[in-house]
């Protein structure tokens, strides 16, 4: 507790002390009886002040939670600043019908408002509104009971025994219904909240005691203000500073395992509070003890609560069928996203299948591949002549394109995440170009070279993103070998904040779109996706083919870089 709050709560304990030694230490006088009045009402506002922290700091439903027993605590104030008025500036008794204890039976109704909240309890949009119409037909009701029961003696018909009668078996009523909504929330929360709700039931049956033991002094004549009936009183206002002091933590809403039960009776009670309207209505008629013109009051009292609590009703039901009309759409939807799930992880199935399947036949295939390459590569070291030669390099090339469609199926039934660190796309340029030497030399195909000095890193899997290079290369110099085009250029750039590598094939016209879509682009687009990049193909206007490459680069620049400069470019045939 902070160092303020802890002076805080002494001095409302001073004050408690000095009123229960005034109570039993002076006998009856207008001092005590001004003592008295003075104290409670500065107990009550300290309580109230002590809560308003907490209305500050929260939110949603936690802060109508607070803000609602704030509320009660000030028109408990309000009704003991009344009493003190009467008592201390007056200096004459409170009337026996006094019209401020309607504002006294009004203070719980704050009070069970907030308690009908659940704050403890996670509630959805629709519960919280359907929770805030069950308690405005509760609140509606106790008006109605009021006004019955208490109002007809104190303005129909004028009669104090009545009116006390009546008013203090009501405000019991009230009192009982109040601490059986405590007991409901301490029972069905835990820790934090529970504390609160235990601290809130002890004061409020602290408070229900001195208030029914005040209520059999007075009528015996033994009650005045100072006096010993108001110890578990002033008590009760003490607590309540305490109750705001060390409650300062934020508040969470919990979900405990009967977390519906209590909105269950709410909504129970709601409807029994409207089911009691004819009742009512039945004994308003039926008491002969009564004027007629009293009758005639409560009865018309009583059709005008059917009319505002059956209007609440209404708007009850269609707040419920339109929330049930919503729950059924997103019921479907749900049914919906289910069966395309389950076709997702079929296919993911048979996908993983294939996968084990396509990893099995590839690590078969290599072994006479790799076979068949050792003797094209010893039959180009033979003596051919020049009609054979050209022959041997092409099952050369195709054995090789061969083994790299399959390192391709091989990566994509391993389908493993891989380790990502700053590669050079130039160093990989000129590697495929090195790998590919023995196939573009016995083809007579011219490879140049154009790179970007200053290009910048990207992050990836350099073995990878050199078997993209690599594939690329060799698809088209297949492509080229069956064209009249003798030339492949290779060059990388930068695109704002892509590293670009780019293949040309010199004027391919001649090549079919079967050819064109034979450049290994689907084999590598599973690995460039992984490293979020992109492969391109364009048709330049004389028909040559150009394929980019996009990769991020590891760190975007803050601005874009300048146009090129003499001395960037490094353009030269690869030899």
């Amino acid at each position: 507790m902070a160092k303020r709050s802890t002076i805080w709560l002494t001095g409302v304990v001073g004050l408690l002390a000095a009123l229960v030694a005034a109570a039993i230490l002076l006998p009856r006088s207008f001092a005590l009886t001004a003592l008295s009045d003075v104290v409670q009402c500065f107990l009550l506002l300290s309580g109230a002040a002590s809560f308003f922290p907490l209305v500050v700091r929260s939110q949603g439903r936690i802060r109508l939670f607070w803000s609602l027993i704030t509320l009660g605590l000030f028109l408990w104030l309000s009704y003991q600043l009344l009493w003190t008025y009467y008592e201390v500036v007056l200096r004459r008794e409170v009337p026996v019908i006094f019209a401020g204890d309607v504002i006294l039976f009004l203070h719980l109704v704050p009070l069970m408002a907030a308690i009908s909240l659940c704050p403890h309890i996670p509630r959805d949009e629709y519960s919280a509104r359907v929770g805030q119409l069950d308690f405005a037909l509760l609140l509606t009701w106790w008006f109605y009971l009021y006004v019955l029961i208490v109002i007809p003696w104190q303005y129909v018909m004028a009669d104090a025994e009545a009116y006390n009668q009546h008013l203090n078996a009501l405000y019991v009523t009230e009192e009982i219904a109040f601490l059986l909504g405590l007991v409901a929330c301490w029972m069905t929360s835990k820790k934090y909240w529970k504390r609160l709700y235990a601290s809130l039931l002890g004061m409020s049956v602290c408070y229900a005691t001195s208030s029914t033991v005040a209520t059999w002094a007075i009528g015996r004549n033994l009650y005045y203000s100072g006096s010993l009936f108001d110890i578990p009183l002033v008590t009760a206002m003490a607590w309540v500073t305490w109750i705001g002091l060390t409650n300062a933590k934020k508040p969470t809403s919990e979900a405990p395992e009967s977390s519906t039960l209590y909105g269950v009776w709410v909504a129970r009670c709601s409807m029994i509070a409207v089911f009691s309207l004819p009742l009512f209505a039945a004994w308003a008629l039926s008491d002969a003890a009564v004027p007629a013109r009293m009758r005639v009051f409560r009865l018309t009292l009583t059709f005008m609560a059917a009319f505002v609590m059956g209007i609440m009703v209404l708007m009850r039901q269609s707040l419920l069928e339109r929330e049930l009309t919503q729950l059924l759409q997103r019921s479907r939807e749900s049914y919906d996203k289910l069966h395309h799930l389950q076709a997702q992880l079929l296919q993911s199935e048979k996908i993983a299948s294939i996968g084990q399947l396509v990893g099995g036949a590839a690590h078969e295939l290599n072994n006479p591949i790799t076979a068949m390459l050792g003797y094209s590569d010893m039959l180009l070291s033979t003596q051919l002549t020049p009609e054979q030669r050209p022959l041997a390099a092409k099952i050369g090339q195709y054995v090789r394109r061969t083994k790299s469609l399959v390192a391709s199926l091989i990566s994509f039934a391993r389908q493993t995440p891989t380790a990502k660190s700053p590669v050079d796309l130039n160093t990989l340029a000129r590697t495929a170009v090195k790998l590919t030497q023995s196939q573009w030399e016995a083809l007579e195909i011219e490879v140049r070279t154009q790179f970007d000095l200053e290009l910048p890193k990207v992050l990836g899997d350099s073995n990878q993103l050199l078997q993209v290079c690599q594939q690329l290369v060799a698809n088209c110099l297949h492509l080229l070998s069956d064209s009249g085009a003798r030339v492949l250029t290779i060059s990388t750039e930068r695109k704002e904040e892509s590293s670009v590598l780019q293949i040309a094939c010199a004027q391919a016209f001649s090549s079919t779109d079967a050819e064109v879509d034979s450049l290994g682009m689907s084999a590598c687009q599973g690995i460039l996706q992984e490293h979020r990049g992109r492969i391109s193909r364009e048709l330049g206007e004389d028909g040559a083919i150009l394929l980019r490459v996009e990769l991020p680069i590891m760190e975007p620049a803050a601005s874009r870089m300048k146009e090129s400069i003499p001395g960037r470019w490094q353009s030269q045939p690869f030899a």
